[in-house]
């Protein structure tokens, strides 16, 4: 940050920024109770929009502010009355008495709609989950929060925010797995579409930092599957060491990725990676640093992502097949679109650029290189070890068969981005041309964005915003304008009391008297 910040204005209001971010990132964590990771939640909340909004004077930054907070609110809004549901049956916030067996027991038998309540308030709390984690249908703030400064995306995307509806779903796991399988079915579903969709997308994408965005989505779908099918009859935990094991090692690479984009961004001044290329000479440790990186998310070994995403597809193999077939599709892809991204940037051909890019300074490139180290050598970490939950089994283990399956689709989607990217330089025109509307839908995010347009323009606006403003306008207001004329005639009325002559208020002192004293005597006569 120190770095990359140093020439942009506004440098302390950033770190001041920065430091509310980590401090509410490590409350929301070691919080022991719902209550207070709730609180810290929201301070999550309102220091992405400050971060993501740094650049006030950046219509696009502004927006992107507040389209992340609105988003965010709205699904938080279900996490707060999940919350209010399980702390009503269970008397408590507090996690170690939640996490009991015997806590919510008698919640199972209140039923809305043929589902427990207490699988409604999970189904909350995962709501509030999915839109910070950018799970669809709530990721359309994601992409757009890249326009806050690198240092935060890599913040952002890599080990916390993004994460933090994994982590909750997780903290929560004993929960889930104990009375409400049904909405781990919902989890698992969410996770599978979200890693699918998020890894199409980012095959079509040309600005690098939405590239690695889109690559989050997919990876925390990742996640989120190997939660979700832990609920399924089979190799029980298995989904639960493996989802957090890919968010432990998730972190190292992703945030390397961000920080190389960062890199790469500085040298060429521009996002656009078609108008990069040729800049492994000109940026060689950056390059041997990113390279890293994209083989720790493709899932090579010896790297990092090896380990975890081979527990998450043996976890998915073990209990739920089809969305196997979806993992192992969106292993290769993602082999595809880092390789894609690596070749076009670091291999394509040389192009003018207005400065001649530079190697980053060393106060970037060491903490890059401390990222390489976690992202090379975080995958032989015994991880299984260090989770554990009452009641909950446990499991971590390498399935060789599926290890080598992860392996041989990784080295395919490799094959075909060097191919098409390296080998050939495949223009886009050609690419769209041979998919043609998948292509063309791809690129623009599968019209999501302009869906939720529609639905708020068209159908919230008009149906529901012109129609109580109408009833405002005209009802309302209309009421308190009568209330107002009121009170004024009445004011009107009293104030000829109030003229200030001595012999009328004797004269209405005495009749006042008169009238209480005869009032007096007629009643008691």
């Amino acid at each position: 940050s120190s770095d990359l910040m140093k020439n942009e204005s506004g440098y302390d209001r950033y770190f001041a920024f920065l430091s509310l971010f980590s401090f509410s990132m490590l409350g929301l964590v070691v919080a022991t109770n719902l209550f207070q990771m709730y609180m810290f939640w929201e301070l999550v909340g309102i220091s992405s929009y400050l971060l993501i909004g740094f650049y006030y004077d950046k219509p696009t930054a502004v927006a992107a502010a507040k389209k992340a907070f609105i988003v965010t609110r709205f699904a938080d809004l279900g996490f707060l009355i999940g919350i209010l549901m399980v702390s009503f049956y269970a008397g408590t916030f507090d996690f170690e008495v939640l996490t009991r067996p015997e806590s919510l027991q008698f919640s199972t038998a209140a039923t809305f709609m043929g589902l427990s309540t207490i699988t409604w308030a999970l189904l909350l709390i995962f709501m509030g989950g999915a839109g910070k984690s950018a799970m669809f249908p709530l990721h359309i703030w994601l992409p757009d929060a890249m326009e806050g400064p690198t240092p935060v995306s890599a913040l952002i995307h890599a080990a916390t925010m993004v994460v933090a509806g994994v982590f909750l779903v997780a903290r929560l796991f004993p929960l889930y797995y104990a009375y409400a399988p049904t909405a781990l079915e919902v989890v698992a579903f969410i996770g599978a579409f979200t890693t699918l969709f998020a890894a199409v997308i980012a095959c079509t994408q040309y600005d690098i930092k939405r590239v690695l965005a889109f690559s989050t989505m997919s990876q925390i779908g990742y996640m989120m599957l190997a939660l979700g099918v832990s609920g399924y009859e089979g190799a029980d935990g298995l989904g639960y060491t493996a989802s957090l094991f890919h968010l432990f090692t998730h972190a190292f690479f992703k945030a390397l990725l961000f920080l190389g984009a960062g890199a790469i961004i500085h040298a060429v001044h521009t996002n656009d990676i078609r108008e990069m290329g040729g800049l492994r000479k000109h940026q060689p440790i950056t390059h041997i640093l990113f390279l890293i990186a994209c083989l720790a998310i493709a899932g090579i070994p010896p790297f990092a992502g090896f380990f975890s995403k081979d527990e998450i597809l043996s976890a998915v193999f073990a209990n739920h097949p089809i969305y196997f077939g979806i993992a192992a599709l969106v292993a290769g892809l993602t082999a595809f679109y880092m390789f894609r991204l690596y070749f076009i940037v670091f291999w394509g051909k040389a192009t003018k650029y207005d400065q001649v890019p530079h190697e980053s300074p060393a106060i970037l490139l060491i903490p890059m290189i401390l990222l390489a180290i976690g992202s090379t050598l975080a995958g032989f970490i015994p991880f299984g070890q260090f989770i554990s939950s009452d009641g909950l089994p446990l499991a971590s283990q390498i399935n060789w068969p599926i290890a080598i399956t992860s392996v041989i689709l990784a080295l395919t989607g490799i094959g075909i981005a060097w191919k098409f990217y390296k080998v050939e330089s495949t223009s886009p025109d050609k690419v769209a041309k041979s998919f043609g509307t998948l292509y063309t839908s791809a690129t623009k995010k599968f019209y999501i964005d302009e869906l939720y347009i529609l639905i708020t323009k068209g159908i919230i606006f008009r149906l529901v915003a012109k129609p109580l403003a109408w009833f405002d306008r005209n009802v309302i207001d209309a009421f308190m304008n009568l209330l107002a004329a009121t009170t004024n005639w009445i004011s009107v009325q009293i104030r000829e009391f109030q003229s200030g002559q001595v012999q009328k208020y004797a004269i209405i002192f005495i009749s006042g008297v008169l009238i209480i004293v005869l009032s007096y005597i007629y009643v008691n006569r």
